[in-house]
């Protein structure tokens, strides 16, 4: 009886006990929202405070007109790549020198390339990529236009030989009327010859 006991206890002990391994590690969620943590707290120590309202409010324009260049058509403001990050740092710390938001701009393009600028200036490149695919329809819209009016000026033509010379028209459709009338008499004789032979056949 005491064996018995002792084994059911055992096996209560065993059926509530907890696994180890349920405490050894987080979550792999846990770790990234723990890295995105310190990442953050890595960066608000980076950024030093700003100066006054203006020199945040000009923080906050550029952030967000620049652009990750690793990233896919996301602002530095929203991204946390490491790239993003820098970018956020270094545009502080070209305001904290005085800086200007162009310069700031002028300064990452030159060091990123145009993509890192959401609103890149007119030049002949991007005049090409914007203005291109609109001469592409007006060149369309003209030919069918060009077309159209040709189409139109061949059939008003046509109206106007046929009224000028009205004895020109009723030659042309006596003609057309004798040959559909050769083509109706061709078929008849036709007709008939075949129903003559079938007689003839029949008859023998």
């Amino acid at each position: 009886m005491t064996i018995k006991s002792l084994s059911v206890g055992l096996l209560c002990l065993s059926s509530i006990a907890v696994s180890p391994s349920a405490f050894s590690q987080p979550t792999n969620e846990a770790t990234e929202q723990l890295e995105a943590k310190q990442e953050s707290k890595q960066e608000s120590k980076d950024i030093t405070p700003f100066k006054d309202d203006a020199q945040k409010s000009m923080y906050l324009e550029l952030v967000t007109e620049l652009r990750c260049p690793k990233c896919q058509n996301q602002n530095i403001a929203d991204s946390n790549a490491v790239i993003a990050q820098d970018m956020r740092v270094k545009t502080k710390e070209l305001l904290d020198e005085g800086y200007s938001k162009q310069d700031v701009i002028d300064y990452m393009v030159n060091r990123y390339g145009q993509f890192a600028h959401y609103q890149p200036p007119l030049t002949l490149a991007t005049s090409i990529l914007w203005f291109l695919p609109v001469a592409f329809i007006l060149f369309c819209v003209v030919l069918l236009i060009q077309k159209s009016q040709k189409r139109i000026a061949k059939q008003s033509d046509a109206d106007v030989a046929n009224t000028a010379n009205p004895a020109q028209a009723a030659i042309d459709e006596a003609e057309l009327d004798k040959e559909l009338n050769a083509l109706l008499d061709d078929s008849s004789d036709s007709n008939q010859s075949n129903t003559t032979s079938k007689n003839k056949t029949e008859g023998n």
